[in-house]
């Protein structure tokens, strides 16, 4: 591959994982807007932002078999196409086309989530490390950019709700326009080739211990980001912050993980095994979620927030990063990628509705945040043995 077009992939990359997180962040801030337009009940507007997750666990090990078999750069090209016609679709009408047009994005970002890293596998064996946090940090770059943008433009600029979301296609399109060239009849040629020269795996990822624990690490991460995505503004009110700042520190909790999401992958593809980092980062976890516990000093909130984000930023590229360290070769990294994140999301979407209804119970935040201290451990101990210096074979 030639410079010229090395640099051309890579930023083809970058402009995909833009729209990995965006269509959904976006939507969160906007959620009473919609409730109050479309007349939703609180339940229906809460799955609203849990489907996406459910539409990953399941298109995500099916989305590995398409990249396999019709190539993974056009199968991107078609996810990113269905993902500007659900954009569209979701801005367009009431609450069908909402709904409708919000599982057409999620199928459309399944496959980028799913096969970046095989991509990055096959094509930059030797910078694993730096790709995937470019990858990463790309994805909650715009995320938190999203997130903090959605209310600024709907109210302050007029556009509303639909076209406050609708406004983000255009980096879909851009993605479209820049992803073309992958597509061509002799990059696909190179592809079949690379894949006919890969040696058939001798066990499925699904019967893999090491790969249930790369899973159980996406899984678990994506657990406690999500449960804070949803709910830290609620637990930050609890403890006496305003509105506005709660919803500030959403957005800085985002940006945030950004140094540590970057460097992480760097420093993992360089180390013999992840072990010593994993367990770094799931530590820092556990002492941000208890000083979000014990104390309603600002700035100890601040503190906590900001190790929560440390943490998660990390603990988020390096399950990226597992996918390619713990393979063997490009197709498995595919089929690795679609498991770990069918059993990631699902535990994603129920974090959210876990945490409420812990709350629900107790009436108080403080159960549900020991809780999530818990799940942090058990992080710790599936991260520690998936850090170890193997392969699946």
């Amino acid at each position: 591959m030639t410079k010229h077009r090395q640099k051309f992939l890579v930023l083809g990359i970058i402009l995909i994982a833009f729209n990995l997180r965006t269509p959904l962040t976006a939507v969160g801030p906007l959620i009473n807007s919609i409730k109050i337009d479309l007349n939703i009940s609180n339940s229906l507007a809460g799955f609203l932002t849990t489907l996406p997750l459910l539409i990953f666990s399941f298109l995500s090990p099916i989305a590995s078999k398409i990249g396999i078999k019709i190539g993974q750069e056009r199968t991107i090209f078609y996810g990113l196409l269905l993902l500007a016609f659900g954009m569209l679709l979701r801005s367009s009408g009431g609450i069908f086309t909402l709904f409708a047009g919000t599982i057409l994005i999620g199928a459309g970002i399944t496959t980028g989530n799913v096969l970046i890293p095989g991509i990055i596998k096959r094509k930059f064996p030797q910078k694993i490390g730096i790709m995937t946090s470019t990858f990463s940090t790309a994805m909650s770059l715009l995320a938190g950019i999203a997130s903090g943008l959605s209310v600024p433009l709907s109210i302050k600029l007029g556009l509303g709700w639909r076209n406050s979301l609708l406004i983000w296609c255009v980096l879909v399109v851009a993605a479209i326009i820049f992803w073309i060239p992958q597509t061509k009849k002799q990059c696909e040629s190179n592809n079949t080739k690379d894949q006919n020269n890969i040696q058939p795996d001798t066990i499925s990822v699904w019967h893999s211990p090491l790969a249930w624990k790369v899973a159980l690490f996406m899984g678990l991460q994506s657990f406690l980001f999500y449960s804070f995505i949803a709910w830290l503004p609620e637990i930050l009110l609890s403890k006496g912050l305003s509105i506005e700042t709660s919803g500030f520190y959403l957005s800085f909790y985002q940006v945030v993980s950004l140094p540590t999401s970057f460097v992480a992958p760097i420093i993992a593809e360089k180390l013999k095994n992840q072990r010593i980092l994993v367990a770094s980062s799931c530590l820092t976890y556990v002492v941000g979620i208890l000083g979000l516990l014990r104390s309603d000093n600002m700035v100890v909130l601040t503190i906590a927030v900001i190790l929560m984000a440390f943490a998660g930023g990390a603990c988020i590229s390096l399950s990226f990063t597992f996918f390619g360290l713990r393979s063997s070769n490009t197709k498995q990294a595919a089929e690795l990628s679609g498991m770990a994140q069918s059993v990631g999301y699902l535990l994603a979407a129920a974090g959210p509705v876990l945490l409420g209804s812990l709350f629900d119970l107790t009436d108080s935040w403080t159960l549900p945040i020991l809780f999530l201290s818990g799940v942090t451990l058990i992080l710790l101990y599936v991260g520690v043995q998936a850090g170890q210096n193997e392969r699946i074979s």
